[in-house]
């Protein structure tokens, strides 16, 4: 759990949710023989984002630039059973003097169904001061089961997100109509295990960055106490109260301080970036 919880702190951190090569034709393969059944998939229906985004952020440490995580959405040919793909990828590595302290340099694709925004397919590539993580894994969401590299079977729930195709997901949620403190829930897959996810709607806010005024929706991702964060409620994201739900802000606490997240560059969005 120690291993699982200090996995999940960096990616919050670098991946912003939360941050290889790979063989094209084994996943090509493998996406082939996912769906063997049919079933009805959900349909979300969002302006959030396309093809062509790719988001940067610079991560602060108090006062110290401590690295960089980008995030982008790819065009791809692979299907899975007729249904079109997006593919999205996001990396994070540590700069300068940081790399003497925690070199840090991950990679993480998600394949995600560009209908119902959940993935197929999963790659991860992490390497963390030296602690390294490789997995793959095969989201059989015809039959709710997830298959890991080596060979194991996990029952899941419908509908279940990887790492990075949260992130995405949650760009599709309505906050239109909340009310301060409502909650939406989801479930990630993460190691292994199912984690039930949350985010709570806290209003909106202007937020001023270096890049001008944004006015944005704050929100809290709570997830189990203990686990990953010291409290429910350590971490807080600002994302523009626009149709792109872009993470602006994000300011996490850590146990020996705490650390930010800004937003510095953007490209490819569906819509324009709501400013004050």
């Amino acid at each position: 759990m120690k291993r699982i919880a200090h996995t999940l702190k960096i990616t919050s951190l670098l991946a912003v949710g939360l941050l290889f090569s790979s063989n094209a034709n084994a996943i090509d393969n493998a996406l082939a023989k996912v769906a063997v059944k049919t079933k009805k998939f959900r349909t979300v229906k969002h302006k959030a984002f396309k093809a062509g985004e790719k988001l940067t952020y610079r991560m602060h440490y108090g006062f110290v630039d401590a690295g960089e995580a980008v995030l982008e959405i790819k065009k791809t040919n692979k299907k899975v059973k007729g249904r079109s793909l997006l593919h999205v990828v996001g990396t994070g590595r540590t700069l300068g003097s940081f790399n003497w302290v925690f070199k840090v340099q991950d990679r993480y694709e998600s394949y995600i169904d560009s209908e119902g925004v959940f993935p197929w397919m999963f790659i991860r590539r992490v390497d963390e001061g030296g602690f390294k993580i490789n997995q793959d894994y095969i989201f059989k969401q015809n039959v709710n089961k997830v298959k890991t590299q080596d060979k194991k079977e996990f029952k899941v729930t419908d509908g279940i997100q990887d790492m990075l195709s949260s992130f995405y997901y949650a760009r599709t949620l309505d906050y239109s109509t909340a009310k301060i403190g409502q909650e939406y829930a989801m479930d990630m897959f993460i190691d292994n295990e199912i984690f039930p996810f949350k985010i709570k709607y806290m209003g909106v806010e202007t937020i001023k960055t270096r890049k001008g005024k944004f006015e944005c929706i704050k929100i809290r991702p709570l997830m189990m106490k203990g686990r990953v964060w010291e409290t429910e409620d350590s971490m807080t994201i600002w994302v523009t109260n626009d149709n792109n739900k872009i993470p602006v802000l994000v300011k996490t606490k850590i146990a020996v301080g705490s650390v930010k997240a800004t937003l510095t560059g953007w490209e490819g969005l569906v819509s324009p970036i709501k400013t004050k």
